[in-house]
């Protein structure tokens, strides 16, 4: 089977996260430059949570039928 040729360029993102670069290192820390709290409050605005989603639908979570 041939190999994947590697993209050239910079791939595409959001206007709000442009100039956006995460890289892990040798030791499998990430470093990006973007602080956390901002990525983290980007996330929220623009991605819906699955698992929060079903809880909302269903019965809360942590409740037991038994009690």
């Amino acid at each position: 089977m041939p190999k994947k040729k590697p993209k050239k360029g910079n791939p595409e993102v959001h206007k709000d996260l442009k100039g956006f670069d995460i890289r892990i290192n040798e030791f499998g820390e990430i470093i990006s430059n973007f602080e956390v709290d901002k990525l983290n409050e980007f996330l929220n605005e623009n991605v819906e949570d699955k698992k929060l989603r079903e809880r909302e639908e269903g019965e809360p979570a942590g409740l037991d039928e038994e009690e």
